[in-house]
């Protein structure tokens, strides 16, 4: 089969499309016939290499990826050949404390499909049937594969792990990218009154669009002094913060007194300044989040079945071109997701 893959950890240049040895489900696997996948910056990060993530190489990258159930193994009693399903990438033992309180995104040996194991970005991948989730008939493949990442994330971030009532006020920064414009539309239909962000008037314009009240164009004024300004000097309840160093101290200064700062990564860095001074005098929380557990990526894909929330799709590419996908994620270009689909799927489209 044809995989994305690189050998080494590096730029752009280190991606390559070709000739991948055909995987082989275990005893408690499905092997999918892989349709679509989706590109999150997650990937811009594996590829460069992070500390203490060490991927069998050459490694296939690619934590969404939706398709077409073609073999299962034999302990497999959840899907038959011919299902429709996506990738739920993460991966939890079941047996340690967190595990066994419910709490799977904190298991000690969580880690992620895409990330620290073989990914989906290939004509088939064999999957774990814990990681995979049904999809109705009518859903796009483009669709089933760009949604579960960004959106359990976004949904864990702001009403689990943020709490997020109706009524509140929520900043969400950089709107345009994947978990954005998932905490967009997920703060919309909570109730919140939303502010969001973005680089160009044409990504605040979609912004607006899938449920924005308030937007402001970074480029142009400083976010923190807009949402003073705009709050009567109070402050929001919530920042939605997943850009890290770059942002970070300016998220604590649009928060209103006892407000939380929510995190789901760091796409500038991961050390800003730690800002205590005013975490203790505002009485802020700052708080982290990864992912979500099975109950909460059933409740808000479903969402995503029936429409009510809406994976913006910025480009659809062939799987050979990845690089290219990778550079608009790391370029900011665009509002949405990347899709990339395997080539033979691709040229019969």
């Amino acid at each position: 089969m044809k995989a994305v893959q690189f050998r080494d950890h590096g730029d752009r240049s280190v991606i390559e499309y070709g000739d991948f040895p055909d995987p082989t489900p275990d005893r408690d696997e499905v092997l999918v016939d892989v349709k679509a996948g989706a590109l999150n910056y997650l990937d811009v990060w594996t590829r460069d290499g992070i500390p203490g993530v060490d991927p069998e190489m050459p490694h296939v990258p690619g934590c969404d990826g939706a398709g077409v159930v073609v073999e299962v193994g034999e302990d497999v009693t959840q899907f038959e050949p011919g299902d429709r399903v996506a990738l739920s990438a993460g991966v939890s033992c079941g047996k340690c404390e967190f595990c066994r309180k419910g709490e799977y995104t904190m298991c000690i040996r969580y880690h992620l499909i895409g990330e620290h194991v073989r990914g989906v970005h290939s004509e088939r991948a064999a999957i774990p049937e814990y990681n995979l989730v049904e999809i109705p008939s009518g859903v796009e493949w483009e669709i089933a594969a760009a949604a579960p990442l960004v959106f359990q994330t976004a949904w864990r971030m702001l009403r689990n792990r943020g709490d997020l009532k109706a009524g509140e006020s929520v900043l969400v920064l950089g709107a345009s990218g994947g978990v954005g414009h998932a905490a967009v539309q997920i703060a919309d239909h909570a109730g919140a009154e939303v502010f969001a962000t973005a680089s160009t008037d044409e990504k605040l314009e979609y912004a607006e669009e899938i449920g924005a009240d308030h937007v402001i164009n970074y480029e142009e004024e400083n976010f923190a002094s807009r949402i003073r300004e705009l709050t009567g000097k109070r402050g929001v309840d919530m920042v939605v913060d997943h850009v890290g160093e770059a942002t970070y101290p300016d998220s604590l200064r649009s928060l209103a007194k006892g407000g939380r700062l929510v995190t789901c990564g760091a796409t500038t860095g991961w050390n800003p300044g730690a800002g205590l001074n005013r975490i203790f005098w505002n009485q802020l929380e700052v708080i982290g989040s990864t992912m979500a557990n099975p109950g909460a990526v059933d409740d808000v894909l479903e969402l995503v079945w029936d429409g009510t929330f809406e994976p913006r799709i910025r480009e659809v590419l062939p799987m050979s071109e990845t690089a290219r996908g990778h550079e608009m994620l790391e370029e900011r270009e665009g509002f949405g997701k990347v899709v990339v689909v395997p080539d033979s799927e691709y040229e019969s489209q």
